[in-house]
């Protein structure tokens, strides 16, 4: 901005500092002279040369600037020495080794000018953690004694399971061992019998599945004169005596003091039921038989006889007939 001198002044005095505006009967620097109010300049006037105060201008600035770079600076010194002291007294409260601590920085090659973004990462992380459970120790320590309780249910669990699978094991290779035993003593037994029932041929039991606790048993019988394939070509007394055959040879594993045999020679002729009378007989020597018959060839290889008679209507009786001694009162008369 350009500026005029408007009342008289020394000629050789008319620069005047830009920030001499407005001043009013102040001295020259110069010739001391009195200098009246400084205006703007009205058209037409003569100015002042711009040029002349950029030095004076530029000087200002740059005082100004290393002042203010000055009071920056010590600004940061102080905030450094604050932020240090306080530092300072957090490693003390939590009782770090300074020494150790310097060595673990040169050690780690940790960068100095680097912590301040990893303190703020961590402040970061802390603030998200949210506050603090102050119950947090009494829940760990009950958490912990009831994960003790349970682990030790678990052991328990596991050492029962283990156990009852072991004696699962055992008791399925004993039930194979035992059941092959028997199985071959029963076939042995049943192969036997056959023949003397129907006075030849030949039957056998045959598995069914190579798992001999998950296989059936197929009966495979042949009369004599037979070349059937399976049980259901033989006639009903056939069938009949191919099932007396196989419980008797079952009935050999462990006879019992006493068998029943209730109506077993009903769908037996009369060669049949001889040949029945004959096997029971046989068997009689090591086991009582108490059979219902009302077959007359049955009846006769019994040694006593009970009988149920009616001779009033709605009342019954019992009549027992000794065979031996009928024999011997009828030989007497």
């Amino acid at each position: 901005m350009l500026f005029r001198l408007h009342t008289a002044c020394c000629p050789a005095c008319c620069r005047l500092p830009a920030h001499g505006a407005g001043l009013r009967d102040t001295p020259c620097t110069r010739c001391g002279r009195r200098r009246g109010v400084i205006l703007p300049a009205p058209a037409g006037c003569h100015t002042i040369a711009q040029g002349a105060l950029l030095p004076s201008l530029e000087k200002l600035q740059s005082f100004a600037g290393v002042e203010r770079q000055a009071s920056w600076g010590s600004l940061l010194e102080e905030a450094a020495q604050l932020g240090g002291a306080q530092y300072l007294e957090q490693l003390a409260a939590a009782a770090v080794d300074l020494a150790a601590l310097a060595d673990g920085i040169a050690a780690g090659g940790v960068k100095l000018w680097g912590l301040q973004g990893e303190i703020d990462r961590l402040n970061r992380e802390l603030a998200a953690l949210g506050a603090v459970n102050l119950a947090a120790l009494e829940e760990l320590t009950a958490a912990r004694e009831r994960k003790t309780f349970l682990d030790a249910q678990s052991a328990d669990l596991t050492e029962a399971m283990k156990t009852l699978e072991d004696a699962i094991r055992r008791i399925d290779l004993e039930t194979r061992e035992l059941l092959q035993q028997t199985f071959a003593q029963v076939n042995e037994h049943f192969g036997r019998m056959f023949p003397s029932l129907f006075g030849g041929g030949s039957a056998r039991l045959v598995m069914t599945g190579d798992e001999i606790l998950d296989a059936g048993v197929q009966v495979m019988a042949q009369p004599p004169g037979k070349k059937n394939s399976t049980i259901h070509l033989l006639s009903g007394g056939e069938k009949a005596l191919t099932a007396i055959a196989l419980v008797f040879a079952i009935f050999q594993l462990n006879p019992a003091p006493f068998c029943l045999l209730d109506e077993v020679d009903a769908p037996l002729d009369d060669a049949n039921t001889e040949r029945y009378c004959k096997l029971v007989t046989e068997m009689s020597a090591g086991t009582q038989f108490l059979f219902i018959s009302h077959n007359k060839i049955a009846m006769e290889m019994a040694e006593q006889l009970i009988g149920v008679t009616m001779q009033e209507q709605g009342v019954s009786r019992i009549v027992a007939v000794d065979m031996d001694e009928a024999l011997g009162m009828a030989e007497a008369a």
